[in-house]
């Protein structure tokens, strides 16, 4: 597993050999099993995830008691509930897994030491920050923007992994439609 976050950590900033070795330490593998919670509503984020295999998904309830995905985190992805993550508040978001997965996590105390002792782990710390910046912008502007039929032809093309892996109800909640909407586009 620790093979694979490298890979993708040398993908997204170029860590030299020996830093690599030493983050190793840092990480911690843990299997959990489809529908379990990671994180409950209410609850401080106090991890970090890489997954390796399987899915997780942060997502919350609404008002009218719907569950609203936020996030998708398929195979080789990182991420967490972060503003809980970051801000060590409560956080609104449930972390669950969608299928049984594998992952490395790290706590947030190692995260922090990392960023305080590692030129590259900053770097690493401040591009998956502007990542999430700008896909949550533009999660916001296609779900302003865009029809329920044109954001699913664009998740149709651009990630259809998330169609594949992901049962029509989180599907549903992830595009921010019905049901039986998502079943007529798919059938359309």
């Amino acid at each position: 597993m620790i093979d694979n976050l490298k890979l993708l950590l040398n993908y997204l900033i170029n860590f030299d050999e020996a830093e690599l070795a030493g983050l190793e330490r840092f990480f911690s593998p843990k299997t959990v099993k489809k529908g379990q919670l990671l994180l409950r509503s209410g609850e401080v984020c106090r991890d970090f995830y890489f997954v390796n295999k399987g899915c997780l998904r942060t997502y919350f309830i609404d008002k009218a008691g719907h569950e609203k995905t936020r996030l998708v985190l398929p195979d080789f992805t990182i991420g967490s509930s972060f503003t809980s993550f970051i801000h060590q508040a409560p956080s609104f978001e449930f972390v669950d897994a969608l299928e049984d997965s594998e992952l490395l996590q790290i706590n947030r105390t190692h995260f922090y030491t990392l960023v305080n002792s590692s030129d590259h782990w900053k770097s690493f710390y401040i591009r998956i920050l502007e990542m999430a910046y700008a896909f949550q912008n533009k999660r916001i502007e296609e779900l302003t923007t865009l029809s329920a039929k044109q954001r699913y032809e664009k998740l149709r093309l651009e990630n259809p992994i998330l169609i594949q892996k992901l049962s029509n109800k989180v599907l549903a909640s992830y595009l921010d439609i019905r049901e039986e909407t998502l079943s007529r586009l798919k059938s359309g």
